[in-house]
């Protein structure tokens, strides 16, 4: 391996790290294993008095969910993790929980390279490695802890194995490993990945690299083998006799509940999500066709493509879409576009049609990764929840050193935007903690009922909450964080400036960065300014005790 391949191969990895440290919250989709994670590190895993102990310290007692969700990844996490926390400290556990999920779908990522290295060429390989790392939602998902993470690893390995091999034996043997890595991911963490284990059999069968009766064997053995150890944890932990997917499979295929989160138009996969998972336009418009029409490229795209078009097309009658789940299809995909890019640039000597066509494919990377580079700015701005808890944090440990228990509570929004247990306890029960470390207990009730009681918020020192006006008393704005809300363009002589009055101008987090990016640019240019646009979005609210008064905010 030359320097230059391996500099892409490390870039995968330290990509996907920059990614996690650029935007280091969570969002709501991924809560259920990131608390799960966070439960099994602290409380463990008990076994006696088994039901009291979980349901009274167990997130998903009181947060189920829609449907529930399988422990297995969770408890692979924690298990992993638990010696690097150890080794550099709790409060660091969400990144090191995040990473590691991160750089396993990284080496997944890296097989797959080496396999399409081995199969179509050393410079297919880079080409590769440029596209894919020019991809802004495969690196900056790739940590997340969404239950299609999860199964990206064990789908991109089966894709790994879909690359052509010259040798039948071999190839046989390696639709068998693509099956059974479908399967595992199918059976325990996406029950939709069963199509694509449908599509890749059916293809494989049909021109005659597996047989039916290795088909079924297959599956059958590592359904087995999988749903034997998983189905009793997971009984465990949720209390029930349960097979996660199996009853999310009923709930979005049979029930059609998943229509309730929103309805797609059938081609939407097509037309929006594929385009922006693959984030280069000549992916989609040209290099994936072109690799599909010239007859140099046809017969090696064929197994990657075939499976993952048709699994696509299947999937559409879904009425509920989100580019997540089809996640899967990017190395596939990117591979497809690779054959089609090395094949044009080593031809542009040949014409100046090719020569043109290798000046659009460099220009188009190129302009992918400016694109994927403010599209990680401007995703890091939608976390307020976690930049206000961790604002908070450092404003009581500043302002209030005399305290020494700090009740709070966080609404929905702050919740969905970044609040975590690991956010909130930074330093495990029972652990020893810094010397006059002030201990912070959280609520977050949403009945609507309970929260309109003034007698409710009586109990609590600090809110944070995206509308003040439900915080009943005597509450001061003491900061504000601000969020995404679209572009801005701004022209000169119009002012930038906050009303004081409500606060706005004591922001705290990304929202104070990009104020003083603005003021400093709109100083270079005259008053000019595009960019991120921010608004309010978690008020970090005070309690005004007796004989306190309420504040001016400074700008």
């Amino acid at each position: 391996m030359g320097a230059l391949d391996l500099l892409l191969s490390l870039a995968i990895p330290a990509l996907i790290v920059v990614h996690l440290l650029v935007a280091p919250y969570t969002k709501v989709e991924e809560s259920f294993n990131i608390q799960a994670t966070h439960d099994i590190l602290v409380y463990g895993t008990p076994t006696t008095d088994i039901y009291h102990r979980l349901s009274s310290q167990y997130d998903h007692f009181d947060f189920p969910g829609a449907v529930p969700r399988t422990f297995v990844g969770p408890l692979f996490l924690s298990s992993l993790s638990q010696p690097i926390i150890a080794l550099v400290g709790f409060q660091h556990a969400q990144l090191v929980v995040r990473g590691i999920l991160g750089l396993m779908n990284a080496g997944a990522l890296l097989v797959f390279k080496s396999n399409v290295e081995s199969a179509f060429g050393r410079s297919t390989a880079r080409w590769y490695a440029l596209l894919q790392l020019s991809q802004f939602h495969v690196l900056f998902y790739a940590s997340r802890t969404l239950p299609n993470m999860f199964a990206f690893g064990l789908t991109t390995l089966a894709f790994s194995q879909l690359v052509p091999h010259p040798d039948g034996r071999a190839r046989a043997w390696r639709y068998r490993l693509a099956i059974a890595n479908l399967t595992i991911a199918a059976a325990v963490f996406r029950s939709e990945l069963a199509i694509l284990l449908v599509t890749v059999a059916l293809y494989g069968l049909a021109l005659g690299h597996v047989s039916l009766r290795r088909i079924i064997t297959t599956v059958v053995i590592f359904v087995i083998a999988f749903l034997v150890p998983t189905i009793p944890i997971d009984s465990y932990f949720w209390q029930k006799p349960l097979w996660p997917e199996l009853w999310g499979f009923y709930y979005n295929a049979i029930l059609g509940s998943s229509s309730e989160w929103g309805v797609s138009p059938w081609h939407y996969y097509f037309t929006s999500a594929i385009p922006k998972i693959l984030a280069n336009p000549l992916s989609t418009v040209a290099l994936i066709p072109y690799a599909l029409w010239n007859t140099g490229t046809r017969r090696q795209v064929l197994p990657l493509l075939v499976p993952s078009l048709l699994f696509v097309a299947i999937y559409s009658i879904q009425p509920h879409k989100e580019a997540r789940f089809i996640f899967y299809v990017a190395p596939p995909f990117t591979a497809a576009a690779a054959l089609a890019a090395n094949y044009v640039f080593t031809r542009r000597t040949k014409s100046a049609g090719f020569l043109l066509a290798s000046v659009a494919v460099v220009g188009s990377v190129l302009l992918s990764f400016g694109i994927s580079t403010v599209m990680l700015i401007v995703s890091s701005l939608n976390y307020p929840g976690g930049e206000a808890l961790s604002e908070l944090r450092n404003l009581v440990s500043s302002s209030s050193p005399d305290l020494q228990t700090v009740m709070v509570h966080t609404d929905v929004l702050s919740c969905m935007t970044g609040v975590t247990l690991f956010g909130q306890h930074p330093y495990p029960p029972n652990n020893p903690r810094p010397a006059n470390e002030i201990s912070f207990n959280f609520d977050k009730t949403e009945d609507e009922s309970i929260l309109r009681s003034p007698k409710f918020w009586e109990k609590f020192d600090y809110v944070l909450a995206e509308d003040p006006v439900k915080a009943l008393g005597p509450w001061e704005t003491v900061g504000v964080v601000e969020g995404y809300a679209g572009v801005e363009i701004m022209r000169p002589g119009i002012s930038s400036k906050g009303d004081i009055e409500s606060g706005q101008d004591k922001v705290f987090g990304r929202g104070h960065l990009v104020r003083r990016v603005k003021d400093a640019t709109r100083a270079l240019t005259g008053g000019w300014w595009v960019g991120p646009k921010m608004e309010p979005k978690i008020h970090i609210l005070k309690k005004l005790r007796e004989g306190e008064a309420r504040r001016a905010v400074a700008a």
